[in-house]
């Protein structure tokens, strides 16, 4: 990633901190707390820790000639660069993340995201979705390998212009979160690794924010 990003006043030599960043990425630690705090939340909204439900979206965002190495074109939404894949619970907490090019198809971008996520959400059941999922083949594929039921929100018949639809809201509301992390903005980032782990870092940074208004 660009090292200059993550250096900020009192944070040490810009190698120094890009060290531990990439460090504790390798060891998987940025997952880890995510997780802890992730379900730290859900016991104090009184939820199980582990969710029964969950939703599926993309966020597709532009890159800067540093992150071109990666970067494709979304011709929905009109966005030259990468799409950021995630599978939210109804607080708007990511279950998992997974950063591809634009061009990826939202339903083959799924099963990337998916694939072998069972054992870290042993309760999920439905994961609902938006009508780009529409695909009888992935609703089958998600039924095989995890037991979920994809369930595809689409809009009530005779329907127009902009409205929200049941759930949909979440999603919003965690990429406006994204968005407000200046270093999320674009995709600045060589590679997709780093990009996953800073989203992971910026939802880590919202908890400890929310945790921190509590005490």
């Amino acid at each position: 990633m660009g090292r200059s990003g993550m250096c900020q006043e009192g944070l040490g030599e810009v190698s120094t901190v890009f060290y531990h960043f990439r460090r504790l990425r390798l060891k998987g630690t940025w997952t880890l707390l995510l997780r802890a705090l992730h379900r730290a939340e859900r016991e104090r909204q009184g939820r199980n820790p582990h969710p029964s439900a969950a939703i599926i979206d993309i966020q597709s965002v532009k890159t800067v000639e540093e992150s071109t190495g990666i970067c494709g074109f979304d011709a929905h939404k009109h966005v030259k660069g990468r799409k950021r894949h995630l599978l939210m619970d109804i607080l708007g907490m990511p279950l998992s993340i997974y950063v591809t090019d634009a061009d990826m198809h939202d339903t083959r971008g799924a099963r990337c995201l998916l694939a072998g996520l069972k054992y870290f959400v042993p309760r999920l059941i439905k994961i609902l979705a938006d009508a780009a999922y529409r695909e009888q083949e992935l609703a089958d594929w998600c039924k095989i390998e995890g037991g979920w039921e994809l369930e595809v929100v689409e809009r009530a018949p005779g329907q127009r212009g902009f409205s929200i639809q049941p759930r949909r809201w979440v999603v919003e509301r965690t990429f406006g979160w994204l968005s407000r992390s200046r270093r999320l903005s674009k995709d600045y980032e060589r590679k997709v690794q780093t990009s996953e782990t800073l989203i992971q870092v910026a939802m880590i940074r919202l908890l400890l924010a929310q945790f921190r208004r509590r005490t």
